[in-house]
């Protein structure tokens, strides 16, 4: 091969991976919005959702809806039923068929960032899953997530290299010599950093979010890991909480 033939397709495969990540992003960021627009839609009739229910055949990558689930009281506790799919006289049923064909939509992309907070059915044999409906304001649900452990943490600090987006240090305010003072012991559980994970991934693939609450960090920052800077490693300034 001649020089000439080897640059060019050097330059082809750069174009082509970057084509691709940016295809990727792309499905990820429109994978999110058709959900939020869907967890909208199902709030508006029924308040007090937190989970869709539905039948998921990975073959076809399509689902059937079977209906909507609340808050599950306690942990050995049942999700109670708000809408099952042959209930007609919900508000829900009348947008049923909508709302399956845009949550199949959404968990269509296999590294859809909705997969995150999809997982079988325990209450349930066989093919039976659970969709736990995002937050309205993702920023303010992670400040709070963060709170409930850290009361007084100002930021933190995520790298979206890691799982897709993960807290690798909290910022809990200033020092009497100004300096912030950060720890990368972080108190919440596994489930809690399972959530806040996805949470942290999603503010990252939604373009609009990440630009509103993901900020560069300084130049002199030190990644408490060892790991090199990148335009992945952001701080997020927590939002008020009540």
């Amino acid at each position: 091969m001649n020089p000439a033939t080897a640059d060019l397709l050097t330059i082809l495969k750069q174009q082509r991976e970057e084509a691709d990540a940016q295809r990727t992003r792309a499905e990820k960021a429109y994978a999110l919005a058709v959900l939020d627009e869907t967890a909208a839609l199902i709030r508006s009739l029924c308040p007090e959702a937190v989970y869709v229910n539905f039948a998921y055949y990975g073959s076809s990558r399509t689902l059937c809806l079977y209906g909507v689930l609340g808050e599950q009281s306690s942990p050995l506790g049942a999700c109670p039923w708000l809408w099952e799919e042959n209930h007609q006289e919900h508000p829900m049923a009348e947008h049923g068929e909508k709302i399956g064909l845009d949550l199949q939509e959404a968990l269509a992309p296999y590294n859809s960032p909705a997969w995150a907070r999809t997982r079988r059915n325990s209450a349930s044999e066989g093919n039976d899953w659970l969709l736990e409906l995002p937050p309205p304001d993702r920023a303010a649900r992670i400040a709070e997530l963060v709170r409930e452990h850290h009361p007084e943490a100002t930021a933190v600090v995520v790298d979206g290299r890691n799982a897709g987006g993960r807290i690798i240090e909290v910022i809990e305010g200033v020092a009497e010599d100004g300096s912030e003072i950060r720890t990368t012991r972080r108190r919440w559980n596994e489930r809690c950093d399972d959530l806040l994970t996805a949470l942290v991934a999603q503010m990252f693939a939604l373009p609009s979010l990440a630009d509103r609450h993901l900020v560069p960090v300084d130049s002199t920052y030190a990644h408490p890991y060892g790991s090199s800077l990148s335009g992945h490693v952001r701080r997020m300034p927590l939002p008020p909480t009540a």
